[in-house]
């Protein structure tokens, strides 16, 4: 098959060409797995979310206006991963994806990139004080659980309670705000 552009597959695809879906598949698969996986750093996980963007792409191929294919597909998976980290199917790393998602995102859109910055300092504003300094500490500081219950003179298993309560509230405030962050972009 002759390499045919995006538009020409697009067209075909609406045609209920299963040909030209393969080729949108076989052209894109790879970058936006890449995609998925440099911010999951989960293969299985980064598989899925792709293959659900395709799934999404052939059920719905008489009804998406597409005019940039590319574009697309690679802002549908940075939604599929923003909802995935949401919904917190990623594992318990999800800071350490944060931080990386922002990354990707204020090098993409600086201006968005400030406003994520401003939600996660008010999430921060909104922590009961032990918990913001148990966080900073852990966080800015990179201090074990251990040394943080040393320097507060508190339990290990207190240091534990409050960063778990500290990462759901960011889980809770950023997934929403993340996704939401994304939909204005999108649209």
């Amino acid at each position: 098959m002759e390499e045919l552009t995006d538009i020409i597959l697009l067209q075909r695809l609406k045609n209920n060409e299963e040909e030209a879906f393969t080729g949108i598949y076989n052209r894109y698969w790879q970058p936006l797995y890449s995609t998925a996986m440099s911010i999951l750093q989960q293969g299985p996980l980064a598989e899925d979310l792709v293959q659900e963007v395709f799934i999404s792409l052939w059920r719905r191929r008489n009804e998406l206006e597409i005019e940039h294919l590319k574009a697309y597909l690679a802002k549908a998976v940075k939604f599929q991963v923003l909802k995935a980290i949401r919904n917190n199917k990623a594992d318990g790393q999800f800071y350490e994806r944060l931080q990386h998602v922002t990354a990707v995102i204020i090098k993409e859109d600086p201006l968005l990139g400030k406003e994520m910055q401003a939600i996660f300092a008010r999430l921060t504003g909104t922590l009961p004080d032990d918990c913001r300094e148990i966080f900073r500490l852990s966080r800015e500081e990179g201090l074990t659980y251990l040394e943080i219950a040393t320097r507060l003179h508190i339990s290990v298993k207190t240091v534990e309670k409050k960063m778990s309560f500290s990462l759901r509230h960011f889980r809770t405030g950023l997934g929403k705000a993340l996704l939401l962050l994304l939909l204005a972009r999108i649209s």
